[in-house]
């Protein structure tokens, strides 16, 4: 029996992936190789309780679940893989075998598309531990006001760090409203209306067009699309992260700037959709099926879906031969912002048609469901969360939409017609 697994990527689903390789038996060599040279921390904190100096950078480390007994390979790159020699090639030229292979790279944030200007002083983003570290250094010096480009579920929490520190905030979001595009019109219009009643100088509907030097290489301001500029000396960009797989190109797996497709497995896929043998992926970098939602691959970028797909491909890589798991649970996200608990269940991607369940806008504590071809899909809850629960049981139920249950708190409107 082959006897080394590797996994690239010492991430929470690299981390999550090896404890359930030795969770499930496999009592062969284990190696991790992570591009940061720390151990695999916590990413959630980052943009909440680390920007808001509730705790610090180096204390996001994630805790063990159980010894992995690994030989750990840090502050090391993977930037190629050659499928038929079983090997993987390192940023520092050396190269290293194994028998199969767990690719858990993750995703890395958007940074400005204009190098130059993404070079300024005072031009950021926030994925890793060291970012939020240094962003926290910047946000404590009481800037006179920052810029947050895009209005995604990061720029909205580093938006609302900055209104618990009293530091002035301009959020541009290219669309009518913040989280628009993930969650949809009654999401989006709670969110632009929190926001700006907790003080955020939302500007929707226009897009960065230039940030600008100084003269000495420092932001000075960000010229817009409408013509009018913001002075600021820090602009955090936040236009979504891209998945880690370019290190993957010319080794025949099915990987593109979408992700690294994967059956529900968690085994890795060749162009022509078949699995390839002993080669698996957990996190962030995947593109999933998922058996719940036919139809196109879901990329989670969440914490809960980088665990279960750990677990599944962690059990399934330590027993070749054995049937294998597939994932169950479905995808979930939460997220805290201006005071509010936002919490998901679903896929709301997937949706043509949302209503309003419960409650109002209003009064900021409602559910919205969503649905897909008279089944509901997803459920999102602004403090109401004790309804997703429920909301999940029905979407793995196959409920139909819209739901045809009586219902407490329904709304006075219910439909927006908009995914």
């Amino acid at each position: 029996m082959s006897d080394h697994i590797l996994i690239v990527g010492a991430s929470l689903a690299g981390l999550r992936a090896a404890e359930a390789v030795r969770g499930a038996g496999f009592a062969g060599r284990l190696t991790i190789v992570g591009e940061e040279p720390c151990a695999p921390y916590d990413r959630p904190p980052l943009s909440k309780q680390v920007l808001s100096g509730w705790v610090e950078a180096a204390q996001t480390e994630l805790p063990a679940l159980r010894p992995v007994d690994a030989d750990w390979m840090l502050g090391m790159r993977a930037t190629g893989l050659d499928l038929v020699a079983r090997r993987v090639r390192l940023s520092d030229g050396s190269r290293i075998g194994f028998d199969r292979l767990l690719v858990a790279t993750g995703a890395r944030a958007r940074r400005w598309p204009v190098a130059a200007e993404a070079r300024l002083d005072g031009v950021t983003v926030l994925r890793t531990r060291d970012d939020a570290a240094a962003l926290r250094v910047r946000l404590a010096a009481r800037p006179e006001r920052v810029v947050v480009v895009g209005g995604g579920f990061t720029g909205c929490e580093v938006a609302s760090a900055c209104i618990d520190l009293g530091a002035p905030v301009t959020v541009i979001e290219a669309l009518e409203a913040p989280l628009l595009s993930a969650l949809g019109a009654t999401v989006g219009r709670y969110a632009a209306a929190i926001q700006r009643a907790k003080g955020v100088d939302l500007r929707t509907g226009v897009t960065v067009t230039a940030l600008e030097d100084d003269g000495a290489g420092r932001l000075a301001r960000v010229r817009l699309s409408d013509g009018q500029a913001v002075e600021t000396a820090l602009a955090v960009v936040c236009l979504g992260a891209a998945p880690n797989v370019e290190w993957l190109g010319g080794s025949g797996l099915a990987g593109s700037p979408r992700g690294l497709h994967c059956d529900s497995a968690g085994r890795a896929l060749d162009a022509a959709g078949r699995p390839v043998d002993g080669i698996f992926a957990a996190g962030d970098v995947v593109r999933m099926d998922h058996p719940a939602f036919p139809g196109p691959p879901l990329r989670t970028e969440h914490w809960a879906s980088a665990c279960e797909q750990a677990a599944v491909a962690g059990a399934n890589i330590a027993r070749p031969g054995e049937p294998a798991r597939r994932i169950a649970a479905l995808p979930g996200f939460w997220s805290m912002q201006f005071g509010a608990c936002l919490k998901l269940v679903g896929a709301p991607e997937r949706a043509d048609r949302t209503a309003l369940l419960h409650g109002s806008v209003e009064s900021g504590r409602f559910v919205v469901g969503y649905g897909q071809a008279g089944r509901l899909v997803a459920a999102a809850a602004v403090d109401h969360t004790h309804w997703l629960p429920f909301y999940e049981a029905q979407i793995e139920a196959g409920a139909a939409f819209p739901p045809t249950f009586a219902r407490v708190d329904p709304p006075a409107a219910a439909w927006d017609f908009a995914p």
